[in-house]
């Protein structure tokens, strides 16, 4: 029995990057043998085997044949006759394809990798010298999720370059259908784990230049070649001003589920009608109907829904805020929800923020309106409800002149903590 780490965690060791999970490959091997000497099974499509102390992961080495469309359709042969050539033969890209040979150390039955004596069949050093994403063998096509997972590798080393052999074979796959396989859980998994790269444009420019964007996204890859407003630098077209919104996001930490909504802000821009070009008045109702067809065809979680729902129908709004007086900045604050999930508004600001940022020559821009409406918040949240509702229900009051209650009084919090206006001085109209 010979055993090797693989994979990812060789590939970091060798980038000089921290390494987050040891994977190893079991050679010559069989299941019973492993589970003879306490390793645990795990794996139900192939044995995957869980170390008995460590609880790394150890497989047999495998191979596998193409039996259907799709990613789910393989028949897996892993028996002791099966050689680490071929194991690393069956991996996507030639810099997840080196191995290094274990050796024990000094505590009985834990391995570490001996780096200097790499096993690299297929010139994965080679790839990673120089910052090629490069296919192994043409087995890659048999897997449509790949296309997605190099995208997202993209992303994560974004001075990388994808071989031309392979963005031919991607656009192959995805001509003779193999993306219209994929199911939305694995498509939402990768496209999650893009987002939240260093450089997520990098996957959508991928996906865009393989032709996958068109069949995973229709209502992203609709955006290029449509015009800006005047206002936000028409020479940047829609498609470039989302990646550089997403690279901003990147940049400022974002959440998933902010980076999602920044994602999905401006879908509706893709079906502006033709008289209403360059404005896109009405962009904000339709990006939320189409942002509403992508969650459910991917099967998005309820989190991050409702970020991108809030933040496509009020980011205009939001940019907007700094104008506004303190009733429309309450009414605002009650469309968001924020009394209830200010944690929620905190990460939509931050969308919005991505957004105003990500920009020609604004990247480095103040955006005031986010310190402002939490403030506002703030000023809002520290009006005493409860004994505001109580006197009015002695009053006689009850449903909504209570809320109308609450309201007024939090108008005039917010107006009061305005800088530069008087305390008790009448809020101005609303919006």
């Amino acid at each position: 029995m010979e055993i090797y780490m693989v994979g990812g965690a060789v590939r970091d060791a060798l980038l000089g990057l921290p390494v987050q999970d040891h994977d190893w490959v079991v050679v010559g091997a069989t299941p019973e043998a492993l589970a003879d000497q306490g390793y645990l099974p795990v794996g139900k499509d192939f044995p995957v085997f869980l170390h008995p102390e460590t609880r790394e992961e150890y497989a047999l080495a495998r191979t596998e044949r193409k039996t259907a469309r799709g990613y789910r359709g393989f028949a897996v042969h892993a028996e002791p006759d099966v050689t680490l050539e071929q194991d690393l033969a069956r991996r996507d890209l030639t810099i997840n394809a080196i191995a290094a040979p274990a050796r024990g150390d000094d505590a009985p039955g834990r391995f570490e990798p001996d780096f200097a004596a790499l096993i690299d069949p297929f010139g994965g050093q080679k790839d990673l010298q120089a910052k090629v994403l490069r296919h192994v063998t043409g087995a890659f096509r048999e897997d449509p999720v790949r296309i997605l997972r190099l995208a997202r590798f993209a992303a994560r080393f974004s001075d990388f370059s994808v071989a031309p052999e392979t963005l031919a074979l991607m656009r192959d796959m995805v001509a003779e259908g193999e993306v219209d396989a994929l199911v939305p859980e694995r498509v939402w998994q990768e496209l999650a784990r893009g987002l939240m790269e260093d450089k997520p444009s990098r996957m959508f420019e991928v996906l865009r230049d393989s032709g996958a964007l068109d069949k995973l996204l229709p209502e992203v890859a609709r955006l290029w070649g449509v015009p800006q407003p005047a206002a936000h630098h028409p020479e940047v077209d829609t498609g470039i001003h989302l990646m550089m919104v997403l690279d901003m996001s990147a940049q400022l930490k974002a959440p998933l589920a902010a980076r999602f909504a920044c994602l999905c802000h401006d879908l509706g821009k893709g079906t502006t009608p033709a008289e209403v070009l360059p404005r896109h008045i009405g962009h904000e109702d339709r990006s939320a109907r189409l942002l509403k067809d992508v969650c459910e065809r991917l099967r998005v979680p309820v989190d991050c829904r409702e970020i991108a729902d809030v933040v496509a129908r009020e980011h205009g709004n939001v940019h907007r805020s700094e104008s506004l007086g303190a009733a429309a900045l309450v009414r605002l604050l009650e469309r968001c929800d924020a009394f209830r999930k200010p944690q929620r508004f905190a990460d939509i600001l931050l969308a919005c923020e991505c957004d105003a940022r990500g920009r020609l020559g604004l990247h480095d821009s103040p955006y005031p309106q986010r310190p402002r409406l939490l403030a506002a918040l703030a000023a809002a949240q520290a009006v005493p409800t409860q004994p505001l509702a109580q006197a009015a229900q002695a009053a006689g009051r009850g449903g909504k002149q209570i809320g109308d209650v609450i309201h007024q009084a939090r108008v005039k919090a917010v107006q009061d903590s305005l800088p530069g206006t008087a305390a008790g001085q009448p809020p101005p109209a609303g919006m």
